[in-house]
């Protein structure tokens, strides 16, 4: 929510940051599993306090300040990036494993920061929160709270020492959510296929972590971009793999998490490598998002890789219609996130698609283009009896939803159907638009 004061929850791994954020902002947005360093990006979300009052809660990554391994650098900046302008910080401790190094070097890189930090010890049972506590006096923070995130103790505490530090609240904080009314927009692929990177592309900003090594995102992670009086929230998603080539643990949890954030966009956004050309995986992604009703444009990223790309064009556009058979009226867009070529052309596509999807079509058109297309080529049915459609109707939106009410009981071949879903698709401008069409009969 815009102008909510933010405030940012930082730890070493595993003390359970993710499950804080969940428990604060009553969701399920960010991933837990039992593995240490499962978040690596920043997730953002709104989170209401008792008495009402919101914040932008931030959860990064596990803190830490030695460089393990190829992630750790790159985390450590999206937690430093989130601390600008925070109006105060939960340093997270596990009651659990009682004081480490790890702590009391995060907490020193705090220090002189001159945000507030509330020290929260998790993990900790009521018969031992005392003594579990105390100890964590040391790092000179102030007075810890004791917590269980899992579990729900101590929240109301929490909210009351975070109280202080987030000073009046604003008109801002108490108007309407920015987000309402925007396009919502995940960005789906297998992974490494250059997600994160067209999301900072689109943001402006380094907004998610982008690295070379495969599978680098794990969380969605949420993204609000204004951009010529139109909103946008832009998702972007983990890589999803076939099930035959996703390990256990956090990998299958990130897939989970990115199928669900598909669900909640408008449209997604698939990227193709244009050096690897479109693949079988590919089109599995791009099914996860036409089965779940999403609106789609096919993004071609790497484009400045390409020499030739006339040919190239052609051939892209002959593999999206044969390889995406069930989107081959999706719009296609050639562009390079990397060097910004050709991202702008996305806006016009997504307001275009994003239209479609909210299609309310007049009833008297709707019934003029569906009996012309009857008349056109009427169903092959058996017996003497006149295949008739009486009228038909629109019952949902996003994605457009139609009702035609025949004289057959038993419906009308899966062909004749699509042949109706074509003809829709563009009488009213529907490409990359899925269409749900029911059949309703009646016995003589």
């Amino acid at each position: 929510m815009r102008g909510a004061p933010v405030v940012v929850i930082v730890g070493r791994p595993n003390v359970g940051k993710s499950t804080l954020f969940n428990r604060l902002t009553r969701s399920r947005r960010a991933l837990v599993h039992d593995l240490p360093g499962v978040t690596r990006d920043r997730i953002v979300s709104e989170a209401v306090g008792p008495g009402g009052r919101s914040i932008t809660l931030v959860d990064t990554g596990g803190l830490l300040l030695e460089d393990q391994d190829g992630f750790i650098p790159l985390i450590r900046a999206q937690a430093e990036a989130a601390l600008e302008g925070a109006a105060a910080v939960l340093l997270l401790l596990d009651g659990a494993s009682g004081l480490l190094p790890e702590d009391r070097e995060i907490a020193g890189f705090l220090r002189p920061l001159g945000v507030p930090v509330v020290p929260v010890v998790n993990k900790t049972d009521r018969k031992l929160v005392e003594h579990q506590a105390a100890e964590f006096f040391v790092l000179g923070l102030g007075e810890p709270v004791a917590i269980s995130a899992e579990h729900g103790m101590g929240i109301a505490e929490l909210w009351e020492a975070l109280e202080g530090h987030l000073g009046e609240a604003t008109e801002a904080e108490e108007g309407e959510d920015s987000e309402a009314g925007a396009v919502r927009v995940a960005i789906i692929g297998r992974p490494n296929v250059g997600k994160s990177s067209l999301l900072n592309r689109l943001v402006g900003l380094p907004r998610a972590l982008v690295s070379e090594i495969p599978g680098t995102t794990r969380d969605a992670v949420d993204v609000l971009v204004e951009r010529d009086d139109r909103s946008y929230v832009f998702v972007d998603t983990a890589g999803i793999r076939r099930k035959g080539r996703t390990d256990r643990g956090p990998e299958v949890l990130s897939v989970v998490m990115a199928r669900r954030q598909l669900e909640r966009a408008d449209v997604c956004l698939i990227l193709i490598d244009a050096v690897e050309g479109v693949t079988r995986q590919d089109a599995h992604v791009a099914g996860y998002a036409w089965d779940a009703g999403r609106a789609l444009v096919v993004v071609v990223n790497k484009w400045d890789l390409v020499a030739d790309r006339a040919s190239a064009r052609a051939a892209f556009e002959e593999q999206v219609a044969q390889q995406l058979k069930f989107a081959r009226s999706a719009p296609v867009a050639f562009l390079s996130a990397l060097t910004g070529q050709g991202v702008d052309r996305l806006y016009p596509l997504l307001d275009t698609v994003h239209q479609a999807f909210g299609l309310d079509a007049a009833t008297s058109e709707l019934n003029r283009v569906l009996h012309d297309a009857w008349r056109r080529q009427p169903p092959a049915v058996s017996g003497k009896r006149e295949p008739k459609l009486f009228y038909a109707i629109q019952v949902r939106r996003g994605p457009p939803g139609f009702v035609l009410f025949t004289n057959f009981s038993t419906g009308l071949h899966f062909s004749y159907v699509r042949y109706l879903e074509n003809t829709l698709r563009e009488a009213f401008g529907l490409a990359g638009v899925p269409i749900r069409v029911m059949i309703r009969g009646r016995k003589r």
